[in-house]
């Protein structure tokens, strides 16, 4: 049987997940077979497993850092929010129903405990370790009787509990005293340890503070994490305030990449290869003042590509980026985004909101009808140039051609992905992590570069396993320098 703990937090976005991630791997290159779990996950970046299983992106993450298959056991609930406090509920991998958060609180939760407890032990069956992960905070006072996703978990695989704090945005003590209060007596015995994340300045500065804070609540603190930016995918769209926004301003830069911030955006992680890019700024859009005239415009997935779509029309920015294209800027839409480039959404199922027959934006000649039933699978192809690529869709539309254009990807099992102009000014694809295949964004990128005079850069590059794999070893490398690993395992033994 499986040994467990568990990563809390005093609040969403203190680092949990990026924490969850580097023990996986720290375990696993300890010699241990470990499973990451997250009982109940919100997150709108999801994962596909090899099965056609969708999960939180943050557990397939972790799965991978542990070098292990992602199972849907190991997410069992997924939450996809899909606006005015309705989310898309997905059971075990599989879309079960749109729910309002009343009803989802107060019927379904126990509806559906048995299947989660049921994920938990197999994983207990198969794994060494169970490192569970938290959501938001556990002392949500008036959410607590209901919360499935930290203590109630921490007690039903009788798990260590480690609370993190992020103290990059202030009052982290005040935050850690005032989580272990709002605890009851039994909640608080299972908090064995504490980890000040986020960390940058001198660490002597905060020995006093620690000392306090040990005398205070006889909990030790285990380490003081200082600040690594790593690049590995985020799962919530709170990233997106500080989306690695970190490139040199544009007049150092040599191509100037946008992508649009729709409201209900969704697998904005399909971009993260760009901040890798040598002279590349990366800027998000969400107004007109904002568009300019970049270089690459891309239209990322979305939970409500309709509403979305008259959004971007409200807005302006439909007829903005309409004009750009006369103007030369490479367009790019992949999932929703490329469902919005077509001529016609048509929704006879009243799948996205109200039903009906919407106009896109006219770029490329495809038309896309929604079905209730969601295409899941991860993806292999090849592109007209011979390059092999790989990635995952997550749909509800099928999109078809209206006129003869170039299919974008030949997939693996027979079928065509995406079109593309004659020119390849305007491409639509609906695999997420397209930009993920390393070459395939290098050559986009140098075909820029080529337009705009400036020198081409060597596409031998890394792939992106061959990344992921040196960002999970240097978390290794960094959490276990700045944890006392004697006594987490103290905890598990």
């Amino acid at each position: 049987m499986a040994k467990a703990i568990m990563v809390q937090g005093t609040a969403s976005d203190v680092g949990k997940s990026l924490i969850c991630t580097a023990l996986c791997r720290i375990f696993a290159n300890d010699g241990y077979r470990v499973a990451p779990f997250k009982s109940q996950n919100m997150a709108l970046n999801s994962y596909i497993t090899k099965d056609g299983g969708e999960i939180g992106r943050a557990q397939g993450v972790q799965a991978e850092a542990a070098r292990v298959d992602a199972t849907t056991d190991m997410n069992p609930i997924l939450l996809k929010p899909k606006g005015e406090m309705i989310s898309e509920v997905i059971v075990h991998g599989k879309h079960r129903q749109n729910m309002d958060a009343k009803r989802y609180r107060e019927e379904f939760v126990e509806m559906v405990m048995p299947e989660v407890k049921e994920s938990l032990q197999k994983l207990e069956q198969q794994y060494d370790i169970i490192l569970l992960e938290g959501a938001g905070s556990p002392a949500e006072i008036n959410l607590k009787e209901r919360d499935i996703a930290n203590m109630r978990m921490a007690h039903l695989a009788d798990a260590s509990v480690i609370l993190v704090a992020d103290i990059d945005r202030g009052g982290v003590f005040a935050s850690i005293i005032g989580t272990l209060f709002l605890l009851d007596d039994q909640e608080r015995a299972r908090v064995k340890g504490i980890i000040i994340n986020k960390f940058r300045g001198m660490e002597e500065l905060l020995t006093s503070g620690i000392e306090w804070l040990e005398k205070k609540t006889d909990i030790p603190v285990l380490g003081v994490i200082p600040y690594l930016d790593v690049a590995i995918d985020a799962e919530d769209s709170l990233a997106l305030a500080s989306l690695k926004l970190k490139k040199p301003k544009q007049d150092q830069s040599t191509i100037d990449a946008a992508m649009v911030k729709l409201p209900h955006i969704s697998n904005f992680t399909d971009i993260d290869p760009f901040y890798d890019e040598p002279g590349v700024n990366v800027r998000l859009v969400s107004n007109l003042h904002q568009l300019q005239t970049p270089d690459l415009l891309i239209l990322p997935g979305t939970k409500n590509t309709i509403e979305d779509l008259e959004w971007l029309k409200q807005s302006g920015l439909a007829e903005s980026i309409q004009q750009l294209v006369k103007k030369g800027t490479r367009i790019f839409g992949i999932c929703g985004g490329y469902q919005m480039l077509g001529e016609l959404l048509i929704d006879p199922n009243a799948v996205e909101g109200d039903g009906g027959t919407f106009e896109g934006l006219g770029l490329l000649p495809i038309e896309t009808t929604f079905f209730p039933q969601k295409q899941t699978v991860q993806v292999k192809g090849t592109l007209e140039d011979g390059q092999q690529v790989s990635g995952y869709e997550i749909h509800l539309g099928r999109s078809e051609k209206t006129a003869d254009i170039r299919s974008f990807i030949r997939l693996e099992d027979g079928r065509e992905d995406g079109v593309m102009t004659a020119n390849g000014q305007i491409i639509g694809t609906y695999l997420h992590g397209i930009f993920h295949n390393r070459l395939f964004t290098r050559k986009l990128f140098n075909e820029l570069r080529q337009e705009k005079g400036f020198p081409i850069l060597s596409e031998e590059v890394k792939s992106d396993g061959e990344m992921r794999e040196e960002a999970y070893e240097m978390l290794d490398h960094h959490v276990r320098k700045h944890l006392d690993m004697d006594k987490l395992y103290s905890f598990i033994q």
